[in-house]
């Protein structure tokens, strides 16, 4: 009886542990791929055209999850080819399965990631100089791949936001000019950065450019 009770109470904290485990999957796909690069990027793009409404949030998170997809998909690969199918016939233990899942993805953080911001994470962890990538834990990794997509996120998104700028500072300075200053620049710059997007093809130069911005 008092066996049984300890099992039920064994398998109740284990399924509590594997509920746990996986509302925080989500999360780690979003900071350990190329997800919070492409989001922050999109939102400069909407910011820039002046339409806080259009494209709506759940457009913007759609595009950038089918984008990261794209971009995650020789990683994603390698994870099924050589952690999951093994893991599921059986040839590897779970342990080995985490390490060889989080190889392709440490591989992909390090390639991303800046020599900066990750010294910086090693001293706030205070780990000794690494001499090889595999020394680097895991969990000082992650806070820096993060910065630094950030970072990069931030100067992709500077350079997009250059030519709406432009235009809204030429529209001002023209309605300036006429003396018409009750009429907000907005109303006139809208249309003309809409524009611009359109014809440059935005959509198609800023998809070019975040794929290879990974590579």
């Amino acid at each position: 009886m008092i066996v049984a009770q300890s099992a039920d109470g064994g398998n109740a904290i284990q399924l509590f542990i594997l509920i746990a485990a996986l509302s925080l999957v989500p999360a780690l796909l979003f900071t350990v791929t190329g997800f919070t690069r492409i989001i922050v990027v999109l939102g400069f793009i909407r910011t820039g055209l002046g339409t806080p409404t259009a494209p709506p949030n759940q457009v913007l998170v759609g595009i950038a999850l089918f984008l990261t997809i794209f971009v995650m998909a020789p990683v994603f690969t390698d994870i099924k080819d050589n952690a999951i199918e093994p893991l599921t016939k059986n040839k590897i233990t779970q342990t080995e399965a985490l390490q060889a899942g989080q190889k392709p993805l440490r591989e992909f953080m390090f390639r991303q990631t800046r020599t900066k911001d990750l010294a910086l994470f090693l001293s706030l962890a205070k780990v000794k100089k690494p001499q090889t990538r595999a020394d680097v834990p895991t969990y000082v990794l992650i806070p820096a791949f993060i910065i630094s997509e950030l970072k990069t996120a931030f100067q992709i998104g500077f350079l997009i936001f250059l030519p709406f700028l432009v235009i809204d500072l030429v529209v001002s300075a023209t309605l300036m000019s006429m003396g018409m200053v009750m009429l907000p620049p907005t109303f006139i710059s809208l249309p003309f950065k809409i524009l611009l997007f359109v014809l440059v093809d935005g959509w198609d130069l800023v998809s070019r450019a975040l794929v290879e911005s990974f590579r």
